[in-house]
This record gives structure tokens, sequence and C-alpha cells, in this order.
């Protein structure tokens, strides 16, 4: 039994090309040579001629000629129809393979675009470092591109005694004066979440699919104080975004880093003076900072930090808000001016190769903290530059590795939220210089991020087994949530009113439910 090429069906008067040597179905073929020249399946120029019948037997006889007015009339206007259909499936089943292909080829000529743009960006960005390394050599300093961004520059390293000018000490004094003499009394407003409120807390919000899908994961948080619900997201993608809950919208999104960032940071507006920055620290060793344009409403490039030779771990805004602190896994902390958009100081190499993992500020801006990937935790002296005390847990003191990712000081000052073991998280005394207490978070649970309440009350930390939150003091666990299961980042709402935390894609809102 012969199968018509275009049709599919048996052909009642079956033909076959002498070209192509395709069976066709005299009706249809003729029509299709009348229309388009050309064999439909080959795409060869094709004749009447060039058909030749094929002898069946038996053999039916075609039916009369029906009248327009007959049942044998409507029947012969539908098959015609039902002709004309075939031939424009058939024609749009060629055209559809054709484009089939054609897409094929544009997708795997856009992914070799795509491999040969990162192919180059390395490469710039290894020339950038070669060159930054040759005039360092030289005694030069490199020069800001004409129209971009201010390039801050590295300062060489300054003795700890005098690492800042008179005019920053005095802001940093000035700043020590007028917080100490009432952080240390001042008392959570009344409508405050107590810890009883947060054991009450469900989840009440999600945000999903921020950033790409490739490389996937939001990475950092920032919540803005002045507004809530906006908040500023890093990304795996090396991209920084600014979204607004309230409105569900992605403000701005704004590129720079070459790898994925690590910590993000809100500095608000200070009066009509300064706009509100957007700051940034990724793994391609750069501290970038955007701000607002008043007159477009648009963020533009502000400052580019090249200080670090190594992936830059942690970044804080100094409670001046005029200062930067940044710490890197080769084993410096640095600080810049966010108002001149200079490097003021970087602190000579931790001894014995340490490299630093996460960073934290005192709430009155005399300390800093950093966490390291041995386990251990140093405080120094922010105005000094020097060594004011070494943190080592039990668990660091037996020789445990384990990386200390991030700190978070509770606002009286007192207290230090930090992880003490491998998975473990503790509450350093910085009064006595040990732990006040620690909780054992479960075998291969790894703490990412610690946050303190602004009221001194709550303690949350993300963990790979989800976000939780304990009360300061009574140590009791308020709260585990497990949705969206690994937890990179979390932060607390205005009033701790709520609980923002990083899972996947996604940013997770918890609170007192409706």
């Amino acid at each position: 039994m012969f199968f018509c090429a275009i049709s599919g069906e048996p052909p009642q008067d079956p033909v076959i090309s002498s070209k192509s040597g395709h069976v066709y179905e005299r009706r249809l073929i003729l029509k299709y040579i009348q229309e388009n020249g050309t064999d439909p399946v080959t795409g060869e120029k094709l004749e009447e001629g060039d058909l030749v019948s094929v002898k069946a037997s038996p053999n039916a006889t075609a039916p009369r000629p029906p009248t327009h007015s007959s049942i044998p009339a409507l029947l012969n206007a539908l098959q015609n129809e039902w002709d004309a259909m075939v031939l424009e499936t058939f024609t749009l089943k060629q055209q559809f393979h054709s484009t089939r292909q054609e897409l094929s080829y544009a997708l795997y000529a856009q992914d070799a675009a795509s491999r040969v743009v990162a192919r180059l960006m390395r490469e710039r960005d290894a020339a950038r470092e070669a060159l930054a390394s040759v005039q360092a050599s030289m005694g030069l300093q490199p020069t800001a591109p004409a129209g971009g961004d201010v390039e801050m520059e590295d300062q060489p390293e300054k003795a700890s005694d005098e690492p800042f000018s008179p005019a920053v000490l005095e802001r940093i004094n000035e700043t020590f004066t007028a917080l100490s003499a009432t952080r240390k009394k001042r008392k959570a407003p009344a409508d405050h979440a107590k810890p009883a409120d947060v054991s009450k807390f469900t989840s009440t919000g999600v945000v999903p699919s921020l950033h790409s899908a490739s490389p996937a994961g939001v990475t950092s948080i920032a919540l803005s104080a002045e507004k809530p619900g906006t908040f500023l997201s890093g990304g795996n993608d090396g991209v920084v975004q600014l979204y607004d809950k309230d409105s569900d919208k992605v403000l701005t999104t704004l590129k720079g880093h070459a790898k994925r960032v690590t910590r993000v940071a809100l500095r608000e507006a200070l009066g009509s003076s300064e706009s509100t920055l957007l700051l940034s620290a990724g793994a391609d060793k750069l501290a970038r900072i955007w701000s607002l344009d008043a007159a477009s409403g648009e963020y533009a490039p502000r400052g580019t930090l090249r200080t670090h030779s190594g992936e830059v771990t942690g970044l804080a805004v100094h409670p001046t808000r005029t200062l930067l602190a940044l710490a890197s896994l080769d084993g410096t902390y640095s600080v810049a001016d966010l108002t001149t958009m200079q490097s003021l100081f970087r602190s000579a190499p931790a001894e014995e190769g340490e490299k630093y993992s996460g960073l934290a500020v005192h709430p009155d801006g005399t300390l800093l903290t950093l966490g390291t990937t041995s386990g251990a935790v140093r405080v120094f002296d922010f105005r000094s530059g020097s060594l004011a005390a070494s943190l080592s847990s039990p668990a660091h003191a037996a020789g445990t590795g384990f990386t200390v990712p991030a700190l978070s000081f509770a606002e009286n000052g007192y207290s230090l939220a930090a992880s003490s073991g491998p998975h473990e998280l503790g509450i350093w005394d910085l009064r006595k210089q040990n732990l006040a207490h620690t909780w054992d978070l479960g075998e291969g649970v790894k703490t990412h991020d610690v946050a303190y309440d602004y009221g001194a009350q709550l303690i949350a930390a993300a963990t790979s087994g989800g976000v939780r939150a304990w009360a300061h003091k009574s140590w009791d666990e308020l709260g585990h949530w497990e949705e969206g299961g690994e937890a990179v980042a979390v932060a607390w709402g205005a009033k701790s009113q709520s609980l923002w935390g990083v899972t996947g894609r996604d940013v997770r809102i918890w609170g007192k439910a409706a």
C-alpha cells in the first residue's frame, strides 16, 4: 500500500515523482506544483510531466461529475477544502522545522558569544590587576577613567598609632561622645516587639525570584531604616537590586561586580548635603558605591574601592555615617571616607596568614571586630588600628577549624554574637571577654549570618537549617522557621515587628499573623 507524502493517507490516484521517487495523491501534487513549482519534499523544480501514474489493480472508476445542487457537489467542495488544509499544514510543518533549525543556531551562537565576552572580561580584569601591580611597583598611582566613577586610591599602609587625620578622628570622637551618653541607658520603645511576640511569628510574605536564575541565589540583604519595606539585595549574579515590598517593584538594578556580591549596606541621606548611598562588596575584590541623583531620581556610580587583593567579605557603615569599613580574605581591613570618596587606611596583613571572613563595627564607633577563617574573633581599636582583644572559643582553642562569617553587636555595646564552633552560635561578653552563652545548632548546621535587634533583646541567625531566633539574657529559643530551606542572610524589620530572611532567590518575611 502506498501513502501520499503530503497527506500521509493512501492515495486514490497515486503518482510517483520521477525526480524524488516519492508517491503523491495526483490532485494534491498538481495543486502544489501550480502554487510552488517544486517538489514538496526535496524542494527541487518539478513539473506535471515529471509525474508518473501508478498502475494499480483493481481500478476504481471515477465518479460522474456532480451537479452544484446535489450532495456529491457538497462532498466535492468539502474535498477541495480538505486538500487546501492538507497543503497548508504541510507547508507549516516545513516552516516550523526550518524555524527550529534557525533558533538552535541562534542559541548556539548566543552561548558562544557569552563565553567569549566572559573570557574577555576575565582577561580585562587580569590585565587591570597586572597594570595595578606594575604601577604600584613603580610608585605610580592609577588614574580614574574619564566620565566614570571615582576610583578610590589605595593609600600606603600607615602606622597603627595614627591611621587617621585629626579631622577624621574628631568626627569619630564626636560621634562616640554623642552616642555613648544615651545608648547604654536607652530603652526599647513601648511598641517594640518583645520575645513573647516573636515566638508567635508566622510567615507573612515572600518576595520570590529575585536576581538571575543563573547563577541563582541572593547572598545579602540590608533594610532601609527610613523606608520600611524597602531593601537592598546582592546576588550570585554580581548584581545589586533595590526593591520596594509595598509596591512589589524593583526600584533599581545596579551592575558592576564581575563576581558574586558578598555584602550590601544602605547609607541613608544626611539631610540635603549627602544623598542616599548604596554600598556593596564582592568576590571580585571590589567595593562599589552608588548615590542617588536628586535631579533624575536614578542611582549612579559614585566610587569604586580597589583596596584589597582578596575577596571582600565584610562591609559596614560606621556610626558617623561618613566612614566605611571593609574586611577581606587577604588578611587586612580598611576604612574609606564616604564624603571625599578616598581610602583612608588599610591595616597591615594579619599574622600567620590569617584571613578575615566577616566584620562589624561597635555601636559607638570605637571598636571594630573581625571574624576569621580559623574561628578566632579579633577586636581592634577603630581610632588607632591597634589590636584590643582576641576572642577564642573553646572550639577554636582546641584547634577545631571553622569560619566566623558574620558578627553583630548588641546595641548596649556589651555583647557580641558570632559563631563559636563548627555548629555553634555564641554570645560574647566583651567586658569579661568570655562566652556568656552558646547554642548547639545541630551536627552539620552552619551559621551564615547573625543579627541583634535594635533593642538588644532579640538575636536572629541565618543557618543552613533555616532562620532561628532567641531571647537575650534568658537565651530561650523563640522560633525556628524552615520555609525555603537554607538561609544565608537575616535582618530585623522596623521595631522588630518582622524578621526577614534570604533563602535561595527568595526574601521571606515572618511577623505577627494578621
